[in-house]
């Protein structure tokens, strides 16, 4: 492991995803899946979302869309939350979802519109 980058990802991953979300994660590992926790902050969120080309707004925006398409539902719901704090208005989380409901199918776009209802509402947005 990149203990930099381990590093680098542990504070983006902090900043996007809430410092409660990650020291729980962080803390609830297991010896089977704390591989797994190394991993995806070292190269997801320090590797990747590191990178300096993509604006952190960009890249929610990105990542709600895959979502979305995915059909992943606790983890859209993390990322909504995230894509507020990286400055994507209620206004853009609507058209992407729209945007998602044309190239991904209904029931898809439905279930992001109603996970994202609650988060806005969570949120009190």
């Amino acid at each position: 492991m990149n203990k930099d980058r381990y590093e680098e990802g542990l504070k983006i991953r902090t900043e996007v995803v809430g410092a409660e979300y990650v020291e729980k994660s962080i803390k609830n590992a297991t010896d089977f899946n704390r591989p797994m926790q190394e991993l995806v902050t070292e190269y997801c969120w320090g590797e990747v979302w590191g990178r300096p080309n993509l604006p952190r707004k960009t890249r929610s925006m990105i990542n709600l869309a895959m979502l979305t398409a995915l059909n992943r539902p606790h983890e859209l719901r993390l990322h909504i939350k995230g894509a507020i704090r990286n400055g994507v208005t209620q206004a853009e989380i609507q058209e992407i979802f729209l945007q998602s409901i044309i190239y991904c199918g209904v029931p898809a776009g439905v279930e992001s519109f109603r996970i994202a209802q609650e988060v806005l509402n969570e949120e009190e947005i």
